[in-house]
């Protein structure tokens, strides 16, 4: 059985940081989904695929893994790059291309 470590990244739905900074334990499937015949649900056996344990921070995840004899990975988590544009920048008199609708 082994298990991944994050921390999860805001979602597109976020402005702001909140919910982010934790991060999470979660253990990789073991058996495949399937397709429930009767309803369409998508159903597995693999009661753990359920489980998300939630951390302060990253050495008291990897910390409870190597208690608990977990394989466990790590990943980091991904710097973000952010372009400064102000709306004066559509509207500069030496703009490669011209401004026009």
């Amino acid at each position: 059985m082994s298990a991944r470590i994050f921390s999860p990244a805001k979602t597109a739905m976020q402005s702001g940081k909140a919910k982010t900074g934790h991060w999470v334990l979660e253990f990789d499937p073991e058996m495949r989904k399937k397709i429930d015949p009767l309803m369409g649900y998508t159903t597995s056996g693999d009661m753990r695929s359920q489980i998300r344990l939630t951390f302060d921070t990253r050495g008291e995840a990897i910390a409870y893994a190597e208690k608990e004899g977990l394989a466990f990975r790590v990943e980091e988590p991904k710097e973000t790059k952010r372009r400064q544009i102000s709306y004066a920048e559509n509207f500069r008199y030496d703009r490669r291309t011209p401004w026009t609708h």
